[in-house]
Parts: C-alpha cells; structure tokens; sequence
C-alpha cells in the first residue's frame, strides 16, 4: 500500500511538473488551503470521507490518508515536524483534504504562517464504544472478508460490562477527548480534568466546526454553504448517494439499560459525555444561526450583511 501510494504521489508531481504548474509560483489563496480532518474511529468517519473521495476530482483538490503505524494517534516530535512542513509546503498537493486517526496537533508551535482547517465528528461516548467492541470482533459491511483483532471472541458487551473486561471499562471512553487536546502528556492521562478543558478551547478556537455523528448530514450541508471549493455538491451526493457512504458494523447490539447505567456511574463517562455535550452545543449554536427550516426541510440562509458607509467617497 505504501508503495503505491508513493506511486501515485510520484505521479501527481510529474504531471505537475511536466504541465509547468505551481512551480515557484504563489498559489492562488483560493488554492492554499488545507482541510485536516483527525477524525475519530467509529464516529462514521469513513461514510464522511467517502464523500470526499467522489467530489475530489470534481471540485479539483487532492485527498490523503494519514497512516500512522498501529493507527498511534500520537506522532513522533520528529514526524511532527515532517508532516507540519509537508501540509504546509507540499504545493501539489493543495488546496488538499487530509484524514487519519491522529489526535490534534497545534501548528502555530511550529511557526508556520498559515494554519490548516480543522473539522471533526464525535459521536455519543457510549454508542461510539459499543461500535468500537463489535467493530473488533465482526468488523462491518464495509470490508466484510477483512480479519479483525478480536475476531471469534462472541462474548456481547452486556457480558463483557458484567464480567468487568477490559475492552468494555470506562478507561476505553476516554477516547474523544485526548483526540481534541492533543500531544501533550496531560491528554492521555485518563480522566484528567486538564484535558477535557483543553479538549473544550481547542474545539472552539482551533476547529472550523465540529459535527455529531447523530446529525451528519445537517454537519455536510453547514460544510458546504460555508467551504464550497471543497463540498460542493456534498449535501446531495450524501442523500443520494451509494452504499458506499453507509458503513454499519455488523452483529452489533444495543446494551441493556442496566449496562448503561453501570458505565455512566464513571467518572471518565460524566467527563467525556460533557464534552460531547459541549460540542453538542456548539454545533446546535452554529446551525440554528445558518439555516431555517420551511416545510420540515432546512435551508441555508443567504448573505445577511453588508457594507455601507463606505469613505472617503471615490469621485
């Protein structure tokens, strides 16, 4: 996969080269923009960046997978840097969609002058775990033959809360925190207030926006109105589209109420389902300033500004 990847790389900067395009020259700022998406696993990433994939050659922009070995969303101080400088200066590959499972990584530290956009989904805590457990064990109809880690285990979660088993303790919630604060330490130290309040300023000042998972397609449709070089005609290829955009996990099943309730006596589930609540929020804020709704159906508002009063008066 690598190689071909590097293949396919090769070949996009010699056709660059052989065209005589973006060779010393300032990209158009239109052009000069990157998207990083770090999303977070079972959170229906791959039906967002489905979508991603169909338009990126209508819309002309490039898409890349970040792969980080064992899909570690902590990288290296080393491969910090190697990424910050290829997002940041890699002209063929701009304007450009990233995506991978890496948790947030603060650009501004590394002096760049521009910055990429940020976006996310995050997903109720416990339904994204749920996901998660049957994900290992029957994987989904997205790669049906694909061997999974805990493939043949048919213990359900019901069972694995009641029997106290690791892959179903709350410390498996603390997940879409971290992911939002970062590579400090402090962020992967389970249950560390710090954390969820850094995950909290980062949402806010670091992401464009942050959608849930529960409200996917009106997180689509605010993407396009807002950033239509990249989502043009996202809304309508996500209602229309194939099967490809909907990847389930298979032999999934609802936990009891009591099973729930055992994990939301935690600790780590009160802090990680406040931040979800908080993004929640957020998003809900975000959207009810940018559309309306008229016969069950959402629209996005037009312009509502304008300049005035413009001086000195031009003869």
């Amino acid at each position: 996969e690598r190689a071909i990847a590097r293949h396919e790389v090769r070949e996009i900067e010699q056709r660059h080269t052989a065209d005589g395009l973006r060779q010393d020259v300032t990209l158009d700022e239109e052009d000069d923009v990157v998207i990083i998406y770090n999303r977070v696993p079972k959170t229906a990433s791959t039906s967002f960046t489905n979508i991603a994939y169909d338009l990126c050659a209508k819309n002309k922009y490039h898409v890349l997978h970040i792969n980080t070995t064992k899909n570690n969303p902590v990288m290296s101080l080393q491969d910090q840097v190697r990424f910050v400088k290829n997002v940041t200066s890699w002209k063929e590959m701009k304007p450009g969609f990233y995506h991978g499972h890496v948790s947030y990584l603060d650009f501004a530290k590394f002096g760049v002058k521009k910055k990429p956009i940020y976006i996310n989904v995050i997903r109720d805590p416990i339904e994204r775990l749920v996901s998660y457990y049957y994900f290992l064990r029957f994987g989904d109809d997205y790669r049906p033959g694909l061997r999974r880690r805990k493939q043949g285990d048919k213990k359900t979660f019901d069972e694995c809360v009641a029997a106290g088993g690791s892959d179903c303790a709350p410390e498996k919630l603390w997940l879409q925190i971290p992911f939002f604060c970062g590579h400090s330490s402090e962020c992967w130290n389970v249950g560390s207030r710090w954390a969820l309040e850094q995950a909290k300023y980062n949402l806010i000042n670091e992401y464009f926006l942050v959608g849930v998972t529960e409200e996917l397609e009106d997180f689509i449709m605010l993407l396009e109105a807002a950033l239509p070089r990249f989502f043009r005609g996202a809304t309508e290829l996500y209602r229309t589209g194939k099967k490809s955009h909907l990847r389930k996990t298979t032999e999934k099943k609802l936990p009891t109420k009591e099973t729930i309730a055992k994990l939301q006596q935690s600790e780590i589930w009160k802090m990680e389902n406040e931040f979800y609540e908080f993004a929640l929020e957020q998003f809900q804020f975000v959207r009810a300033h940018a559309v309306r709704e008229k016969d069950g159906e959402l629209y996005i508002l037009a312009q509502n500004f304008f300049y005035e009063k413009i001086y000195p008066k031009s003869n």
